[in-house]
């Protein structure tokens, strides 16, 4: 029988190494996206809106099935995170011809304006929370992230 590594589950050793990776990497990105995005909640962005502000802030303009797949939710979330967006005039929405699959949505002057005065902040506490890696430490993060996003 397999060591128990905190848990109850008895599984054999490959389950529980690869239980006990698991939990581990989604408490580590749990704990990363909250001390990232703790500043949100005194702008009143949920972590959705803030990654629709950004994504149109850096890369412009983009029709909603993109800019779904770009911050991974799926349409139906991403319509009532954008309806409430464009109600605070942040965001907006332009028709592409008459296919309704093709709206574009556009960050205005108070959107840019807003993820304009707080990145550079956002961007210090991810700084700051992944500096408990070293360098290499972070790069190699990354590929491994990316190797098993990719499913490699």
């Amino acid at each position: 029988m397999a060591e128990h590594m905190g848990t109850k589950f008895k599984g054999d050793a490959a389950e529980v190494r690869a239980l006990g990776a698991f939990v581990k990497l989604a408490r580590a990105a749990n704990t990363a996206l909250n001390y990232a995005n703790s500043d949100l909640e005194a702008l009143g962005l949920s972590p959705s809106q803030f990654a629709v502000l950004e994504a149109l802030y850096h890369v412009g303009p983009l029709t909603l099935g993109d800019l779904a797949r770009r911050i991974l939710k799926s349409s139906g979330n991403l319509t009532l995170v954008v309806d409430n967006l464009q109600k605070r005039g942040l965001v907006e929405r332009q028709k592409q011809g008459e296919d309704k699959r093709f709206i574009l949505a556009t960050i205005t002057p108070a959107g840019q304006n807003l993820i304009a005065g707080m990145f550079p902040e956002h961007a210090r506490r991810i700084t700051e929370i992944m500096s408990r890696l070293t360098p290499a430490e972070q790069t190699q993060l990354a590929a491994l992230c990316r190797k098993l996003g990719k499913g490699e």
